[in-house]
């Protein structure tokens, strides 16, 4: 049993304990006993006075726990306003959706651009391939004939000019 459970309960039954003394208190204090003696009315003062201890440490242990109470209806009280502060589950998973639908339009256009780099490139080499075709052509073209295989170099460099 809790601490918590304890107190719950002597609030709930502390009045009653104070009823039912009270009644003995009133009991003892019968007009009608009065006639018993001077040990009963002894006994009625002891009576009396434990009554009164018990409703003073009653009424103090209510006080104390009511400040409980407040103190813990306080923090929770706090706690309720920094719940309330932080974002829900929704507000989570939109922020991370935009953060992903952003990431991968970023993705997508770098894509695109290394895409259209690799498209420029192919066609460069294509072309470079297709020069040097020529260029090779052109020199198989000049070494096979025979004309110009005969020539010295001083009418080679004639011809070039």
């Amino acid at each position: 049993m809790t601490s918590g459970s304890t107190v719950e309960k002597l609030v709930m039954f502390g009045p009653r304990v104070l009823v039912f003394l009270a009644g003995i208190a009133a009991g003892a204090l019968n007009p009608a006993r009065k006639g018993v003696g001077a040990a009963d009315s002894e006994s009625v003062r002891d009576l009396r006075r434990a009554a009164a201890d018990l409703e003073a440490r009653v009424m103090a242990h209510e006080k104390s726990t009511g400040a409980r109470f407040a103190e813990v209806e306080a923090r929770l009280g706090d706690h309720d306003t920094r719940i309330a502060s932080m974002p829900n589950t929704e507000q989570i998973v939109a922020a991370m959706e935009q953060v992903l639908a952003k990431s991968m339009i970023s993705l997508d256009n770098r894509l695109s651009a290394q895409g259209n780099s690799i498209e420029i490139l192919k066609t460069t080499v294509s072309q470079t391939d297709s020069v040097l075709e020529r260029i090779l052509e052109s020199l198989d073209s000049l070494h096979s004939e025979p004309v110009l295989q005969d020539l010295d170099e001083e009418a080679m460099l004639q011809l070039t000019m």
